[in-house]
């Protein structure tokens, strides 16, 4: 083999693996020199506030810069009317202000885990917000107005740099990663379910499948959410997108629930079982012609047309079945099949409607919107209201000079690991990265800054520190490491406009940032751990309690609500055990029952209604599951059966029934 065929393609995988991640690194130092110089032109106090914000908001694409920037500037005013409310009321009191600041924090730190999206961001930037300002106007509360003001002015800066900067140089649009994500979906799904009918998957890839549906349903609502912000085609089409996705979920919960009834056919009545595969045929080729094909809005057109021909055929088909010992099974079997190319008939319409700017199918008023469990939430906030009361309980009793710096880095740390699934370990990271900050900017402060002149040379030295920084923040697992280093060196390592070369001081605020980061760890593993069992056992319990919400809830778009929220809890307690495939697979496993039995409820309101019994127990069952719960369940539907309800109310209350049963589901555990 020769040289050339020996480098070239490990060329080529390079540039396609980390041109993306060099490209990323050149906006970022474009964004933060423009931003320091500008900041030092105008004679800004603190340009270091103005950098923090750009190693923050800055991201590969435009569309979560611009979400980002957005919650950020909220989250700073909000932040900054709450700290001159506090210095008004208590500046005078320094105790009284700094544990009202810890309350706030707190608060700050419980609404950021409550909503797992931007919104979190804008909390987090509204806690330490106060902190960054608050502190240091203690010496002089007269200030704070002047102070606030400045650190708008340097945020304000920091945006609109950072967006210019994303948006101009090398664009990379979040468009062009929503536009692939939805192609490619279909062409998945429709092999993953091939497969599964044709009995070519085993168990534990029909499970990480479900995951990985499960995973891209939440990834794909938030990637919509942020490229509405760039993109003002995508923001015609914003309410199509929710539901395009709304519609995916439905399907695949159809899905699920017509491939337990197969495999219960398949395993206790095999005739039934093979009387069915004419019915299924015509579907099983239709998704082996769209296997891993990309789907855009034309070719969506053609595939909802024989999706109308299908649903057709299959009705003839389902129409001459012959009669079996098992009927109500197959005819439960039935209709699902029905349901399931019904639904993805709306799936394809919707696909198709994207070509036009306009259209209908826009109106579309069901959001997904992550909630998280309320306890959860209290557990973080409970976590940042100590944290910054136990620094501040130090910095009283000792009158530390550096005591601000632990103040204001103790809020930071913990208001940014509030949110996260692990914040030990998030803690840690971001320990490690203030420890390197601290050595390079000790080296860069007081042996290269005297030796350099010029705007220029200043650039060219903190190149190579920002550069490591930022490379540590584009893999997932040296993120925190490089978003503690670069947040830290900004603001203790860069020279303001008034430069003071105190060595003992930078050492103290170094000693300060690294304390109250090692805090922040400390209290992420002692105070109530959100990765822990009782988190867990909190989330499941919400999982199953979807089951209540679909017999009780509004039934204005209930399908949807249920879908969605059915989902986010099952994503974020997968996420919470990433590193327990046992309480993954667990929680999973509860997922896809609760799925079976709310879709089953849902149809039955949507038809008519629930007995009240079969809805009582079935709460009942799904909040505190045990054996006498299970029988009364079936009990009640055995009586609501014998009462011969019309089809299709009669073949979901058997759906309801046959899943109770299913030997796979948690409940056989009973």
């Amino acid at each position: 083999m020769s040289l050339t065929t020996d480098w070239r393609p490990a060329l080529r995988a390079w540039a396609q693996r980390d041109g993306v991640t060099w490209i990323y690194l050149f906006k970022l130092l474009a964004a933060a020199f423009l931003t320091y110089w500008v900041a030092l032109r105008l004679e800004l106090p603190q340009p270091s506030t103005a950098l923090v914000t750009v190693f923050i908001v800055m991201q590969p694409q435009s569309g979560p810069v611009i979400a980002k920037s957005a919650w950020r500037l909220l989250g700073t005013l909000l932040g900054l009317v709450v700290v001159i409310t506090l210095i008004a009321l208590f500046g005078q009191h320094s105790d009284v202000f700094l544990g009202c600041l810890a309350l706030w924090v707190g608060l700050c730190c419980g609404l950021s885990a409550r909503y797992r999206n931007f919104q979190a961001y804008a909390f987090v930037l509204t806690g330490y917000t106060a902190a960054i300002v608050g502190v240091p106007a203690l010496a002089h509360p007269q200030d704070v107005y002047l102070s606030a003001v400045w650190r708008a002015v340097e945020i304000g800066l920091a945006v609109i740099c950072s967006g210019v900067v994303s948006a101009v140089i090398f664009p990379q649009s979040s468009r062009t990663a929503l536009r692939a994500t939805i192609g490619k979906r279909l062409g998945l799904f429709a092999g993953f379910a091939a497969d599964s009918l044709q009995g070519r998957l085993a168990s534990s890839d029909f499970a990480q499948h479900n995951r990985r549906l499960v995973a891209e349903a939440v990834g794909l609502e938030n990637l919509r959410s942020v490229t509405v912000f760039e993109d003002p085609l995508t923001h015609l089409r914003s309410g199509r997108l929710s539901r395009l996705n709304s519609e995916f979920m439905q399907c695949t919960t159809r899905f699920n629930a017509l491939y337990q009834q197969l495999e219960r056919l398949r395993h206790e009545a095999p005739a039934a079982w093979q009387a069915l595969q004419p019915a299924l045929a015509g579907l099983v080729a239709l998704l082996e012609d769209y296997r891993d094909t990309p789907l855009d809005s034309a070719s969506a057109a053609p595939l909802a047309e024989r999706l109308e021909r299908l649903a057709a055929d299959t009705a003839v088909r389902l129409q001459h079945l012959p009669a079996t010992a098992c009927q109500q099974d197959l005819d439960t079997a039935a209709e699902l099949l029905t349901g399931l190319i019904a639904e993805l008939h709306d799936y394809a319409q919707t696909h198709a409607s994207l070509a036009s700017h306009y259209h209908p199918r826009e109106q579309w008023a069901v959001g997904f919107t992550p909630r998280t469990n309320l306890w959860v939430c209290a557990a973080s906030g409970l976590r940042g209201f100590i944290t910054v009361a136990l620094a501040a309980t130090f910095w009283l009793a000792t009158a530390w000079p550096s005591g601000v710096s632990l103040m204001i880095s103790a809020a930071a740390g913990i208001s940014l690991t509030a949110s996260t699934p692990n914040p030990w370990r998030a803690g840690v990271q971001m320990g490690l990265g203030v420890v390197l900050s601290s050595l390079f900017g000790f080296v860069e402060y007081f042996f290269v800054y005297p030796h350099i002149d010029g705007f220029p040379l200043l650039c060219f030295v903190l190149a190579p520190a920002l550069l490591f920084g930022g490379f540590l923040t584009t893999r997932m697992s040296t993120m925190g490491i490089g978003l503690g280093f670069l947040i830290t060196f900004a603001s203790g390592s860069i020279p303001a406009n008034l430069t003071v070369y105190n060595p003992s001081g930078f050492i103290n605020d170094c000693l300060a940032n690294i304390i109250a980061f090692g805090l922040c760890a400390v209290a992420g593993a002692v105070i109530l751990p959100t990765n822990a069992p009782w988190a867990w056992r909190h989330l499941q319990r919400d999982l199953r309690r979807q089951v209540g919400f679909a017999v009780q809830g509004s039934l204005k778009h209930l399908r949807q609500r249920f879908e969605s929220r059915t989902r986010d809890v099952l994503q974020h307690a997968s996420t919470l055990s990433a590193a327990r495939p046992q309480v993954q697979q667990q929680m999973l496993e509860w997922a896809l029952s609760v799925q079976d039995v709310g879709h089953a409820v849902v149809q039955l309101r949507e038809q008519g209604g629930v007995p009240a019994e079969v809805g009582q127990t079935l709460t009942r069952l799904f909040d505190r599951p045990n054996p006498a719960h299970h029988q009364q369940a079936l009990g009640a539907l055995d009586q609501a059966l014998a009462q011969q309800p019309a089809q299709p109310r009669a073949a979901y209350l058997h759906f309801i029934r046959s899943a109770l049963l299913n030997p796979r589901s948690p409940l056989a555990c009973l």
